[in-house]
């Protein structure tokens, strides 16, 4: 599991600010949730590490929203990649059986 060193930060790139709430309709705060979730679980992406270290995290917002959510860390700042629902059955399951 993903261990956070307090405080967080997170870092935004600016040319996908809004990105994920305009294509998956999670903002950024929302997405950001996901990683105080203590049933949160978390992957390697190695698919899409060509460059750098991504992961994959699975987890739920306060509102109980799952979502699936890849991101990197960057000089010791959480950079999300991209945020979206949880909406194949393989990953949700993940998550459930956890939990």
């Amino acid at each position: 599991m993903i261990s956070l060193k307090k405080p967080v930060e997170f870092e935004w790139d600016e040319g996908n600010l809004d990105k994920n709430s305009e294509k998956h309709k999670v903002n950024n705060l929302e997405a950001e949730e996901v990683f105080f979730d203590n049933d949160k679980q978390e992957y390697p992406d190695p698919n899409h590490s060509k460059t750098e270290a991504r992961k994959i995290i699975v987890g739920r917002t306060k509102n109980g929203r799952h979502l699936f959510i890849v991101y990197t860390k960057r000089k010791n700042k959480i950079r999300v990649i991209s945020a979206r629902d949880l909406n194949k059955r393989k990953e949700r399951s993940l998550y459930e059986e956890a939990a």
